[in-house]
């Protein structure tokens, strides 16, 4: 066992691969703002968290008794595609201020999340200190 195998270090750098893969899909969106027919992408994956945290494993819900049964522990994203609306003219649902909001508000919580892994790494740094 390794000296960051903890299951917090673990959380940490899961939210913080989960906050760069949100800021790479807002980017996208925001670089595709004026492209016809574009429709904005959300990356989606705090769903999987919850329910790890919760049951540990990810269960099916079958609907049709053709359906697969299958179970495991999965912290895959997926990406959903708002295609109902439409902003502009040509086709194109990405609104700007919201992608900027949703930029901002993603930013806040990398931040929140690399304060908190620095907070673990002094007290690590201040155990083998002893002081």
């Amino acid at each position: 066992m390794g000296l960051f195998d903890s299951a917090t270090f673990q959380q940490l750098e899961n939210g913080l691969k989960g906050a760069a893969l949100r800021q790479k899909t807002i980017a996208n969106n925001i670089a595709n703002v004026d492209t016809p027919n574009y429709k904005a992408k959300r990356a989606n994956f705090k769903h999987t968290l919850t329910n790890a945290l919760q049951e540990q494993t990810i269960q099916a819900n079958r609907t049709n008794p053709r359906h697969f049964e299958f179970s495991g522990q999965s912290s895959k994203p997926f990406f959903s595609t708002h295609s109902q609306t439409m902003y502009h003219h040509n086709g194109n649902n990405v609104d700007i201020d919201k992608e900027m909001s949703q930029s901002a508000k993603n930013q806040i919580y990398y931040n929140a999340l690399t304060d908190r892994i620095s907070s673990k790494f002094n007290s690590l740094k201040t155990a083998v200190r002893g002081r």
